[in-house]
């Protein structure tokens, strides 16, 4: 168990009111979270101060070799108010995935859990409480060595900011619009695509805003090989409700293994439909799409949750998902996930977490 120490703050931050829409990761908390690691001493130091600015040496291996990887969760105030989080031993055992694949030493994920439960419980005051709002959580790790060479840092922080936040997608929960890339690639198996860490979405921008020009709000990516088989939106897991059957691409180590994804996925067998994890060919969808089985397609993710999808476009050829609202399977899991974590439906699968 960690012990960790707390510096409160003598300069409180004005916090969001309820009648100013929040935008996503703009705001950040009174508060923050460091851990360090140094080789032969391991993680150490847990500490709560001040929301401050990281000092690095312009040396720091972070800023040129990519030694970084990050989280995201969410906490949730509800009608008792209980402070909840969604899975966060999920989150903890994926940063350590993660780790073993940038060489980060890994976290104990009960340090993990602490950490993030000791932080929001100091701010949660800041969890906001309008429809469609939370606290974000986002744990990082960074390589901090002041060193010019290739190989692993012997120093790392381990940092926790929070964010009060609305909706990811300006359209809310009414559905997207979704660009099929055809020209740039975003992963490879075999690559750090299953990865959290921030090459993979910087490989993505150029991609993103090529599509915001044509008037979509994300990209879908294609594998990197055969550039035919459906993977991953760069926020989101993808789903496809074809005929009956809910399919998304199964995870090979190039895609993201998404929380909400795996939670989708016991859900929707707990309800008796069935699902398929495996490859899904673009011709696949635009098929399906032709002759009227598409019935479905959203995306999952922290963030935006349960986003539906109303229209997907691959080079010229632009596919209307049915009537291009949102669907009936869609709108029940967003209801299920989201009753879940702000404590309204009963959970009888350990998911949400209390704050005490």
């Amino acid at each position: 168990m960690l012990n960790i120490r707390i510096e409160k703050t003598t300069a409180p931050k004005t916090k969001p009111t309820a009648d100013n829409p929040l935008k996503f990761g703009t705001i950040f908390t009174d508060h923050m979270f460091i851990m360090n690691y140094a080789t032969g001493k391991g993680w150490h130091d847990a500490r709560i101060v001040p929301y401050q600015p990281v000092v690095l040496d312009p040396a720091a291996m972070v800023f040129h070799y990519g030694q970084e990887m990050f989280e995201g969760l969410k906490a949730y105030k509800s009608d008792d108010g209980r402070v909840l989080l969604f899975r966060p031993d999920m989150n903890a055992k994926r940063t350590n995935n993660t780790n073993k694949r940038l060489c980060i030493p890994e976290i104990p994920e009960e340090d993990f859990v602490q950490a993030v439960k000791e932080l929001v419980k100091l701010e949660q005051d800041w969890i906001p409480t309008k429809p469609g709002t939370s606290l974000y959580v986002r744990p990082f790790i960074i390589a901090t060595d002041p060193f010019l060479g290739v190989r692993p840092s012997d120093t790392y922080q381990f940092i926790i900011i929070l964010s009060p936040v609305g909706a990811y997608y300006p359209e809310g929960l009414n559905p997207v619009k979704i660009w099929i890339e055809d020209d740039y690639v975003r992963a490879v198996r075999g690559g750090i695509g299953e990865a959290k860490t921030g090459g993979n979405y910087v490989a993505s921008m150029a991609a993103q805003l090529k599509a915001h020009e044509e008037g979509y709000s994300q990209v879908l990516w294609l594998d990197g090989v055969e550039r035919k088989y459906i993977e991953e939106v760069g926020a989101m897991n993808i789903f496809f409700k074809i005929n009956g059957t809910v399919i998304t691409p199964a995870l090979n180590g190039s895609i993201l293994p998404g929380i909400t994804r795996n939670s989708v996925i016991a859900l929707c067998k707990e309800w008796g439909v069935p699902v398929e994890e495996r490859k899904v060919s673009v011709d696949e969808l635009y098929e399906a799409a032709k002759n009227g089985t598409m019935e479905e397609v959203f995306g999952t993710g922290t963030a935006a949750v349960i986003s539906p999808v109303g229209h997907l476009r691959f080079q010229d050829q632009v596919m209307q998902i049915q009537d291009g609202g949102i669907g009936e399977l869609s709108q029940k899991l967003y209801d299920t996930v989201t009753g879940i974590q702000l404590g309204k439906i009963e959970d009888n699968r350990g998911w949400a977490v209390e704050v005490k």
